[in-house]
């Protein structure tokens, strides 16, 4: 496996073209594909993207690694740009097809389905910018990434946090594996005084007042603790509103 940190010697065949973008434009022609792919002047060998035709999302940037032959995609909705798709390929070819796909608006499962490299986060597209269902999309990101984790009490707590209904309906996001709240969506959030942390080795479930503060609770299950959530959860809190700046 070639390693180096010089874009010409890892990609030779991408410096003769002049930049990725005009590489992955030739890739695309030799089946017969036009994708419109711009070129990033600060690192022409290494980064390009392609814009989408739908307006929601942004445009899917390619990259390719400093050391190791390959090329990373990440594509995000426009909105909170957080990412409904992402992944990474040695196959240039199959980067154009993602490419292709995210450009002509595809369905993301349909994205996975011409790329399968292509990995999708579990959130969805919400257009119109909803607040509940942006909040429902980022519950179901998290359950994704819980579910392929390699930590079993992790994956409990999300689903015992999905599961309570006063919990559910809170923007969830995580800092450092910390499971945390929010009564607005992305670009703003604000943020709930509630924080969770799954078991660990040694470590049991805990519930803590803010973020690395002071720990209420420390239980043995995932259910346990979010019970404990709940009933220390501030009154009043209302229906999620959109975090627009």
């Amino acid at each position: 496996m070639a390693t180096s940190t010089d874009p010409a010697v890892l990609y030779p065949d991408i410096a003769a073209e002049g930049s990725l973008g005009a590489a992955l434009q030739a890739a695309a022609a030799k089946v017969g594909l036009s994708v419109p792919f711009t070129v990033a002047e600060s690192d022409p060998l290494r980064i390009a993207a392609v814009a989408s035709t739908v307006p929601h999302r942004t445009p899917l940037a390619i990259t390719a690694w400093a050391v190791e032959r390959r090329w990373a995609v990440r594509g995000c909705e426009s909105f909170q740009d957080l990412a409904l798709v992402e992944g990474d390929s040695q196959d240039l070819a199959q980067v154009v097809q993602a490419a292709k796909a995210w450009h002509d608006g595809a369905d993301l499962a349909d994205i996975h389905r011409a790329a399968p490299f292509v990995h999708l986060t579990g959130r969805y597209e919400v257009p119109d910018h909803d607040p509940v269902r942006l909040t429902e999309s980022e519950w179901q990101h998290l359950r994704t990434e819980a579910g392929e984790a390699d930590w079993p009490e992790y994956h409990a707590l999300i689903e015992a946090a999905y599961a309570e209904p006063a919990l559910r309906g809170l923007y969830p996001f995580t800092s450092h594996w910390t499971l945390r709240f929010s009564t607005t969506t992305r670009r703003r959030l604000t943020v709930v005084p509630i924080c969770l942390v799954a078991a660990h080795r040694e470590s049991r479930y805990t519930v803590s007042a803010h973020y690395m503060g002071e720990v209420l609770v420390e239980t043995t299950t995932a259910e346990e603790a979010v019970a404990a959530a709940v009933r220390n959860l501030p009154f009043g809190l209302g229906p999620v509103t959109s975090g627009a700046v």
